[in-house]
């Protein structure tokens, strides 16, 4: 966390000079100077940086510039709940159909099933996000009408940006899932549960998915992440009034302030995620849980 705020602090000051923007290409030099002292960038960056990271120990993460009558931390919060419904939406349709392409294509192995989930994991790891995006909101909203074009509201709004930012999700568990699965079907304990005449459905489904989970449980935490993290261009495509839209604006209004509270609340999901996926791989693998 401490090297994530050194390179968020950096490569936000990196930017320019945030008076550009809030005040115009016609502002005077008073004036920008005024507004550099009110937002502490009169002074030299390693005592900026101080500033900051003491009041970040605090749990103050700045003004916003783009919003200052909130903290923010506080804007962040508030558009955080939003991001996490797209999230967890989108989690979810990728593990309902990732995770059964993926044994399908493993138990029905160099079969049609098998090739079309290889297409369908080639397809969601090749397409971009964007571009799946705008493809369907052309199809589905403006051609056909079906869907709303963007928004957030009812469940038709959620319908394309859950598919677009799942989509990527869908191919790396399908991938993972079949990968692992073909392993396990080859064990011995597989081969003799089968002998013992256990039905082929609980052999498959209990035996060795509960198994062959390990490893795409340990990349779960990092789908997770990144599916938090990688919202800023489907919500920006799709204006969903969560953080990644509120990253993209954050960037492009330089509002130094908010760039930090962003990716430091990103961190710590990152972080929590895989500290979680911890946990339960300890849970499935009694191997850990005993050492």
């Amino acid at each position: 966390m401490w090297i994530v705020t050194v390179i968020v602090f950096g490569i936000s000051r990196g930017t320019g000079d945030p008076s550009n923007i809030f005040l115009g290409i016609d502002a005077r030099k008073s004036e920008r100077e005024a507004a550099r002292v009110r937002w502490g960038l009169d002074k030299p960056l390693v005592q900026q940086y101080g500033i900051f990271l003491g009041k970040a120990l605090k749990g103050d993460l700045g003004q916003s510039l783009k919003f200052p009558e909130l903290g923010a931390a506080g804007v962040v919060f508030k558009k955080l709940p939003a991001t996490l419904y797209l999230a967890g939406v989108s989690l979810v349709l990728a593990i309902g159909i990732g995770v059964p392409l993926g044994v399908l294509g493993a138990v029905k192995r160099d079969t049609i099933y098998d090739t079309s989930s290889k297409v369908i994991a080639l397809l969601g790891q090749s397409v971009p996000n964007f571009w799946l995006g705008l493809m369907m909101m052309w199809l589905f909203a403006v051609q056909l009408g079906w869907l709303p074009t963007s928004g957030y509201g009812g469940f038709k709004h959620m319908i394309m940006p859950a598919i677009t930012l799942g989509s990527f999700q869908v191919a790396a568990i399908t991938r993972l899932v079949r990968s692992s699965m073909l392993e396990t079907l080859d064990s011995e304990y597989v081969k003799l549960a089968r002998i013992k005449g256990v039905s082929e459905r609980k052999v498959i489904w209990k035996h060795c998915l509960r198994n062959a989970a390990l490893t795409p449980l340990t990349y779960f935490g990092v789908i997770a992440a990144v599916t938090l993290t990688g919202s800023v261009t489907t919500e920006t495509v799709f204006n969903w009034p969560g953080t990644g839209l509120l990253a993209f604006q954050s960037v492009v209004s330089r509002d130094f302030q908010l760039i930090q509270a962003l990716v430091l609340v990103f961190s710590s999901l990152f972080i929590l995620s895989s500290f979680f996926v911890d946990v339960i791989y300890a849970y499935l693998d009694p191997r850990i849980r005993y050492n």
